[in-house]
């Protein structure tokens, strides 16, 4: 059980790195189609589609590792407000009720994935891209992220610390 539980960690990280990457390379892209635009050039057609990409895939695979962190958003003002068992009691609830979005969002991906498949739909852009390369990311992301806000619903950490304010 450890073992997955290390593999699972790595899984998580692994992707927070890869969406880091994908943030230089949005530096990257964005950079290098400024200074070509502004010598006179035109832009290459896949640096803006790629850039489009890497926001999607940044924002998807680095969300289940911001959930393990707690380095989502929340509001600490109603919990900082409350004794501790019912701060533990309306922590669980938040986190349960982000579990259950969390696997509907994972199982509506699912579907428009299975759908892109299904139908070979793609993307056209500056090149066809197959849409199912895009959507995967739906149910896997949302998937993490249910487990992980499930640690919070049923594992002795807690979501919120009942602090109010920033703490860093």
């Amino acid at each position: 059980m450890e073992l997955i539980g290390k593999l699972y960690r790595m899984v998580l990280y692994a992707m927070a790195g890869i969406a880091g990457a994908m943030l230089i390379w949005l530096m990257i892209s964005v950079v290098t189609s400024v200074v070509m635009r502004n010598a006179g050039m035109q832009p290459f057609a896949w640096l803006f589609t790629s850039s489009e990409y890497a926001i999607l895939y940044m924002t998807m695979l680095g969300a289940p590792w911001l959930v393990r962190e707690k380095g989502h958003v929340h509001i600490e003002l109603v919990t900082a407000a409350l004794p501790a068992p019912a701060r533990r009691v309306v922590s669980r609830a938040v986190a349960a009720l982000c579990v259950a979005v969390c696997v509907m969002l994972a199982w509506k991906g699912a579907e428009l994935f299975l759908t892109n498949v299904e139908r070979n739909d793609l993307d056209v852009r500056a090149y066809y891209f197959p849409k199912w390369i895009l959507t995967i990311a739906f149910p896997i992301s949302f998937g993490l992220m249910a487990i992980e806000f499930s640690r919070f619903v049923f594992g002795s950490d807690l979501m919120h610390s009942g602090e109010a304010g920033i703490h860093e």
